[in-house]
């Protein structure tokens, strides 16, 4: 047996699934070690991949040479692209998936990956030669080595599940927790602490009453997520699978309250932060005490399946009350549960203990990534796995760290925010953290991380040859708009059909289609058929992306000119020796934060909550800045 490795992946969720395919498809001999081969990336609360945000970092991913949107792509059965109604900074693309389609999909793609192995087993302990990690421990008793650590644990560290009374240690239900790791980091100086998710009831689809409920469809035209010429499931079917919208009433309101004096999120047998943005449904019915109703979604769990998952219905209430309420719900008199929903309260290790590399500042050649650093979401542990698995290969093959900016990449933000900010609640994604976001969208992460992805040998020659080929196409479109004009006579009617003033000369077609009211589709009769867009597999995203850089040019120019002056500050390093102690001109909470954090820029350390201005005004000076 194989025993020695250049990296190590524990965990098989969706951080330790893109870290592995990344690490080997970089060339390091890499061992993913999971406790069950079966559910490898599964999706355990909602199956659906991407929604607000999340699906700008999905595309991410993609551009870089990761898997996250290939998987998703083979397994959707419904496609929407969220916020169409608002600018394109906040389009946002979503899939449901068919659950356990994404994890054999997952599993076939690693199986099949160069220099990549996998051992079914929990690792209870690291190894180290000193101060730097070497190892893992599993508890079939095998010892396996390696330059570089990546560990992404998700909820199973110290897990423990919750339903009214009953609580039983476990990482997800069913499923054992991994215990030791926590107490063994904590004895080497890393601070952890208790987070709390839930998710809800799994409902037989046989016993509800569709007919009752408003049907949600997918995009009469589907796109997908990745990049390349690879069609989607629901492309492939011809059809999509139907979501379903419906509401909680007064009578289950008053059903779930009758459990709140067993509810354990209420009692305090729940200590754990819970996420804000996804509140359990007695959560909901507390805070928004004088609210009628909250709409739930039924969302199919696959093809071939009758499972649904209630979304909004998360709970730890007892299983009866569970029941009882969602019988309660129109269309639901006689819902059978297939599982019922559950809290659970995990371990994670405070993010600002790491670098931006994601590498643990006092352990070298330790990574985090995923739910263990306080996130929460499978899109945003995805994007710490590519990232994480990036560094630690450069990091053992002597390189520089590939170190994403917040105006790159929404992946940048994300993990600038944990490092710099750390978390009091579980983080997840909004397209309101990122301050450039009309600079990240959805349609050009392409442009913006294929070429680093294709540089540090991530994304492939036939990805990177579409790409160039997409931008060439994309170039050629614009020119020849911005170069041709059209006569009054030829598109007056349209302006008037769109609302808009008619002209007395010759505009260009820039001009024209920079109006607000008119789309693609009024002036394409006019664009050469066949020649500048039409052959390309990836046509609709070329006119697509011609379309939004005409129409938001300025906003786009003085967001970017913007983002530069910020991130000047970006380029002032700050040594890894510096004192803060000895700075008594910083206010006292900035010199603790600083001196806790240790950022690496004066970038970094402007964005540090309780710093303020004129504390990075005294750095500017003791920099000699």
């Amino acid at each position: 047996m194989i025993k020695q490795y250049d990296i190590i992946v524990v965990g098989g969720g969706h951080a330790g699934c893109e870290a592995a395919y990344t690490a080997a498809g970089l060339g390091s001999k890499t061992l993913l070690i999971t406790m069950d081969m079966i559910k490898m990336a599964h999706m355990s609360c909602n199956p659906a991949i991407g929604g607000i945000a999340k699906g700008q970092i999905v595309r991410e991913i993609d551009a870089l040479g990761g898997a996250m949107g290939i998987i998703t792509d083979k397994s959707t059965i419904q496609f929407r692209m969220l916020n169409k109604s608002k600018g394109p900074a906040m389009w946002s693309p979503r899939a449901q998936c068919d659950n356990l389609l994404f994890s054999s999909e997952w599993r076939k793609l690693l199986e099949n990956t160069k220099d990549l192995h996998m051992w079914q087993d929990q690792v209870i302990s690291l190894l180290f030669n000193g101060d730097v990690v070497s190892g893992v421990r599993t508890e079939l008793g095998q010892e396996f080595y390696a330059r570089a650590i990546i560990l992404t644990n998700g909820t199973f560290l110290n897990g423990k599940i919750f339903i009214g009374w009953n609580s039983t240690p476990a990482g997800r239900i069913g499923e054992p927790p991994a215990i030791g790791l926590s107490r063994q980091l904590q004895e080497r100086g890393i601070e952890v602490d208790r987070m709390k998710t839930g998710t809800p009831p799994r409902i037989d689809g046989r016993s509800v009453d569709f007919s009752k409920m408003e049907i949600q469809k997918g995009d009469t035209d589907p796109q997908k997520f990745s990049f390349l010429d690879i069609p989607s499931a629901i492309q492939k079917k011809g059809k999509q699978m139907n979501c379903y919208m419906v509401y909680t009433n007064s009578a289950v309101h008053d059903k779930l309250r009758e459990g709140f004096d067993d509810s354990p999120l209420f009692s305090g047998r729940i200590v754990g932060k819970g996420p804000r943005y996804c509140p359990s449904i007695e959560d909901k019915l507390r805070t928004f005490a004088d609210k009628e109703q909250h709409p739930l979604f039924l969302e199919p769990e696959g093809w071939n399946t009758n499972e649904y998952y209630l979304q909004g219905f998360s709970s730890s209430l007892p299983i009866n009350i569970q029941y009882q309420a969602v019988r309660k719900i129109k269309g639901m008199e006689n819902a059978v549960f297939y599982r019922p929903a559950y809290a659970i309260e995990y371990d994670y290790f405070l993010p600002t203990q790491l670098k931006h590399t994601l590498e643990v500042k006092n352990i070298p050649n330790l990574y985090f990534a995923g739910q263990i650093n306080g996130t929460t979401g499978y899109e945003e542990a995805a994007a710490q796995g590519i990232m994480a698995a990036i560094n630690a290969h450069r990091k053992i093959n002597a390189m520089e760290p590939v170190i994403l900016k917040r105006n790159q990449a929404y992946i940048g933000v994300l993990i600038d925010d944990l490092i710099t900010k750390g978390v009091d609640e579980p983080y997840r994604m909004f397209t309101s953290r990122a301050e450039y976001r009309i600079l990240l969208r959805q349609d050009n992460a392409d442009e913006r991380l294929t070429p680093l992805g294709h540089q540090i040998g991530l994304a492939g020659e036939e990805r990177y040859a579409l790409f160039i080929e997409k931008k060439k196409k994309r170039d050629t479109l614009l020119r020849w708009l911005e170069n041709n004009a059209i006569e009054p006579d030829k598109i007056n009617e349209i302006l008037k059909k769109g609302g808009t003033a008619t002209i007395t000369t010759k505009k260009r077609f820039t001009e024209i289609l920079s109006r607000p009211q008119i789309l693609w589709e009024d002036i394409v009769q006019f664009v050469p058929r066949g020649t500048l867009y039409e052959q390309h597999t990836l046509a609709r995203e070329i006119y697509e992306s011609v379309v939004i850089a005409i129409k938001y040019k300025g906003y786009i120019e003085r967001e970017g000119a913007f983002a530069r002056k910020i991130l000047r500050l970006d380029s002032v390093i700050i040594p890894g020796s510096f004192d803060y102690s000895k700075v008594l001109s910083l206010s006292t909470e900035s010199r603790q934060k600083l001196q806790r954090i240790k950022p690496g820029t004066i970038g970094q350390a402007s964005r540090i909550p309780g710093v303020s201005p004129a504390d990075i005004s005294v750095l500017l000076l003791y920099l000699g800045r």
